[in-house]
């Protein structure tokens, strides 16, 4: 029986009278199995259309695609997180997965479990193209790059916990100096691989300094060697962008010395092993330890040697320099010659102050300091005199000036300010009522030709002329024939009132105008009718 064979029996080859119905599902599941059942598990060349990244439900829509044919494609979530790399724009690629259809859209479609590069020559172009691109942006410059501090007090480590690397780094390191090493756990390969790592950078440069999780002080991003696949994770954009932001030095250490990845170009030094990046990290204590006695030494000699050539230009700077007694002897002479004119100038002194002390006092006598008081007394009281007089005048102004003020204050010309204050008050209420009327009459006068205006341009003057208004159901005004339909309820206002009607099918047979009679002279013989 064919697969679009009804219950009945009868096929597509039957006679159009006797073919059966089917369903668009019947014929839509019937094309899918038949699809399933002739290709079923298939590998497919081409290059990636329309991918957009992955959607919200974890899974990938997008199309494969040659020179002359399309097909669709969709990886689900689960095999999506155990690709390999991640799928992009034009990239040349080789899929294994079932063909199927989707009868919601009526077309085929590869149901992607498998997908790997159509060669390492496509990597290849996409590597260095995405290489160029970043070069472009200046994160490869060397202007970039920090040293690397020379006794780092912690390392932070970003691989995988369970590999080989980190027992490499953390044995190397105890070899040549013990410091602290905190390891940020990721997966190094998959498709979560290049969002873990650059999640790791991040977060190390994210912590506090003296926090709880100390801060590191340089950053290993390590891996072991691979396949170009397996290091694809390390060519990420976001990877080589979280490098570039780091502000913490970052030393590159994934896969062997002949593997190249992007990381290698943004990182602050590249280390051809995960071991050599922890040689490159930290110097060899026991080196150190060895330098800083061979420099202690040097320095010890080297500062007997700056006392000696000190003390002995100490030594010969003495030797040219006066004795104290030379430089004290000029100076006790001066002070000698002034000790001796001390005593004589000390009398000069006392003697002249005694004569100008005695002379002064001469001209202090009773009553010349009794001449002085009076004086200054008169002086007192005729400056008390001038200003009681003044102080007279001036109340005396003052009261005039009140007395002026109060005349003008009188009872009766209170009273006739007032009476005439009314009058005004009473002539200018007038005023305003009849102003308040006249305006009130100009308001109704306006508002009557206002509300005549609009009488005139109503609708029911043109009523009121043997028009109608005709509305349908929902009472909105109908304007054209084409928006009714035959039994449509209607409503038609007349200028008296308001009809309900019913609308008919087809158009309205016109009404025959009544025809004059015609004189019987004139009349025509009856032809009689032919149906």
């Amino acid at each position: 029986m064919s697969p679009l064979a009804p219950e009945g029996g009868s096929s597509l080859t039957d006679s159009p009278s006797n073919v059966g119905e089917f369903t668009v599902s019947q014929i839509s599941f019937a094309v899918k199995r038949t699809v399933e059942d002739a290709f079923g598990y298939v590998r497919v060349r081409g290059e990636i259309s329309g991918f957009r990244g992955r959607h919200s439900s974890g899974h990938a829509y997008f199309a494969l695609k040659d020179e002359k044919a399309r097909i669709e494609a969709v990886i689900w979530r689960g095999a999506f997180s155990k690709l390999g790399f991640l799928p992009e724009e034009g990239l040349e690629v080789i899929a294994s997965g079932k063909l199927t259809t989707y009868p919601g859209s009526s077309k085929y479609q590869i149901v992607i479990d498998r997908l790997e590069p159509a060669g390492v020559g496509a990597l290849m172009a996409l590597l260095e193209e995405r290489r160029k691109k970043l070069a472009a942006e200046g994160l490869f410059d060397a202007e970039r790059k920090k040293r690397l501090p020379y006794l780092p007090k912690v390392i932070g480590v970003v691989t995988s916990p369970t590999g080989a690397v980190i027992r490499d780094i953390l044995h190397r390191l105890d070899d040549r100096f013990p410091v602290r090493v905190v390891v940020w756990p990721v997966r190094v390969q998959g498709e979560t691989s290049a969002a873990e790592v650059a999640a790791a950078i991040r977060g190390f440069n994210a912590l506090a300094p003296g926090g709880k999780v100390p801060r590191p002080d340089i950053l290993i991003v390590a891996r072991g060697g691979g396949s170009l696949e397996d290091l694809w994770g390390f060519n990420e954009e976001v990877v080589v962008r979280a490098a570039s932001e780091s502000e913490i030095p970052l030393i590159s250490a994934v896969g062997h010395e002949t593997d190249t990845t992007l990381i290698d170009h943004v990182a602050d030094l590249r280390a051809p092993t995960p071991t050599g990046a922890a040689e490159m990290a930290v110097p060899v204590r026991s080196e150190l330890l060895a330098a800083i006695d061979d420099l202690s030494r040097r320095h010890f000699a080297g500062l007997i040697r700056y006392l000696d050539g000190r003390r002995r230009e100490l030594r010969a700077l003495a030797r040219v320099l006066p004795k104290p007694e030379d430089l004290v002897a000029v100076p006790r002479q001066r002070f000698d010659v002034a000790a001796g004119r001390l005593g004589r100038a000390l009398g000069a002194n006392t003697h002249a102050h005694a004569t100008r002390y005695a002379r002064v006092s001469s001209r202090l006598s009773f009553g010349l300091v009794q001449r002085a008081l009076e004086t200054r007394r008169r002086d007192l009281d005729r400056a008390a005199e001038r200003r009681g007089h003044a102080l007279t005048l001036a109340l005396n102004r003052h009261r005039a000036r009140f007395d002026a003020r109060a005349g003008r204050l009188r009872p009766g010309l209170v009273a006739a300010r007032a009476a005439d204050a009314r009058k005004a008050l009473t002539n200018t209420e007038r005023q305003f009522g009849a102003a308040l009327l006249l305006r009130l009459e100009r308001g109704r006068a306006r508002f009557a030709a206002t509300a005549k205006l609009m009488e005139s341009l109503s609708y029911k003057r043109v009523l009121a002329r043997g028009f109608a208004v005709l509305r349908d159901a929902d009472n909105v005004p109908v304007s054209k024939a084409a928006a009714i339909s035959g039994g449509d309820m209607l409503d038609i206002e007349l200028a008296d009132g308001h009809v309900a009607a019913v609308a008919g099918e087809g158009k309205p047979t016109p009404k025959k105008k009544p025809t004059k009679p015609t004189p019987e002279k004139t009349k025509k013989p009856d032809q009689g009718q032919l149906f």
